[in-house]
């Protein structure tokens, strides 16, 4: 079925977080984002989301607002074609920008899935009705052992039975916050994510001891630099415990050197840096005929941008777990619909596209408003 875009607008909002967000390498208070909105000739229409991710994409709420303003816009608006044609106009239409692209991508797909009528994961190769939930993670951001105590066992008391522990900054430090975490709570499952905060040495040192005192860790996430595949690599032979690569993959060219080179043993994907979400199912595709299993993860992004990631992740049976709690770091739950989250489980709530409520421009707007 071919589409028709009539048109493609945006508005900013700003939305305060409970509490600061923290890894090795940026603090976050409150998230500035910008919501896409793609109408089609129909009159339906879809909404997509991006956060500002500076220190990841590059990208500011005024850039991503410039990239659908001026290109993408450009390369959509008057256009006709099939989804596939016009995702890879998206992606055609500038270099970088990542997260704009992802907007405007996932605002195109949503709008596509309420024009059929049908839940967008359905159109992406999934079965709502086989499998709508998957078990989340709840994040434990880097601060000092005792805070990251408390913040596990809140977590766990609130019903999360997996806990993404953020550490990177000090080696000596990190297996403290690690000891201080599980002493909190001897229960949990841990993930632990690096954020390129260690050398091939350091993480090596630190997985092997843990691995040695039996810590009940299920995967070190980006030990080292992002750009340093023999690093990673050097890691993953290194240890038992299983290494996921998440900044070093943007691309599934990226997908396919971490495979080939045996540089990690699971990948996560990020639509924020994939820019579509294609993408991210050619990427999982590519792990699935190498073995490999599969995250989605997000940043500190808005619950459009978290619904569009659930819906992906459980369209593709490679993808078997996800990082998707920033809703629950957001001040405002708006928009309503999508997913519910309950005992540390989300679970898609259906309808047709992201099954989300329309994001009004006047929900917690920043200064630059609505075009």
């Amino acid at each position: 079925m071919d589409l028709e875009i009539r048109s493609l607008a945006f508005h900013a909002h700003r939305c305060p977080l409970r509490r600061p967000f923290v890894t090795a390498q940026r603090r976050t208070e409150a998230v500035e984002y910008v919501v896409a909105e793609v109408e089609l000739a129909d009159g339906t229409r879809g909404q997509g989301s991006a956060a500002e991710t500076r220190a990841v994409t590059g990208e500011d709420a005024w850039s991503i607002m410039e990239a659908i303003d001026g290109p993408l816009r450009a390369a959509l608006v008057g256009s006709r074609g099939a989804i596939a044609e016009l995702s890879e106009a998206i992606g055609a239409a500038l270099p970088r920008a990542t997260s704009a692209k992802a907007a405007v991508d996932v605002a195109l797909h949503d709008a596509w899935a309420r024009s059929a009528g049908r839940p967008l994961v359905e159109l992406l190769g999934g079965d709502l009705a086989a499998r709508s939930s998957i078990v989340d993670d709840m994040t434990v951001s880097l601060e000092d052992p005792e805070t990251m105590a408390r913040r596990a066992r809140e977590a766990a008391d609130g019903g999360a039975g997996i806990l993404k522990i953020k550490l990177g900054r000090d080696a000596a430090e990190d297996r403290r916050r690690l000891d201080a975490v599980l002493e909190a709570v001897p229960e949990a499952r841990l993930r632990l994510d690096a954020n390129q905060g260690w050398d091939a040495a350091q993480a090596i040192a630190i997985i092997t001891a843990m691995e040695r005192d039996g810590l009940p860790v299920d995967l070190v996430e980006q030990p080292v630099p992002a750009r340093d595949l023999d690093a990673l690599a050097r890691v993953t032979a290194a240890v038992s415990t299983p290494i996921m690569a998440d900044e070093s993959l943007w691309t599934p060219e990226d997908a396919r050197e971490i495979i080939d080179r045996g540089a990690a043993d699971l990948l996560n994907i990020k639509l924020a840096k994939t820019g579509s979400l294609r993408r991210v199912l050619d990427i999982a595709d590519l792990a699935a005929e190498a073995g490999l299993e599969c995250m989605v993860g997000a940043m500190m992004e808005p619950r459009i941008s978290i619904t569009a990631a659930a819906h992906v992740a459980l369209a593709h049976p490679a993808i078997t777990m996800i990082d998707l709690d920033a809703p629950a770091w957001f001040a405002s739950s708006e928009p309503a619909g999508g997913f519910e989250e309950t005992g540390g489980v989300l679970r898609l709530l259906g309808g047709p596209g992201l099954g989300l409520e329309p994001l009004s421009p006047d929900t917690e707007p920043l200064d630059g408003g609505p075009r």
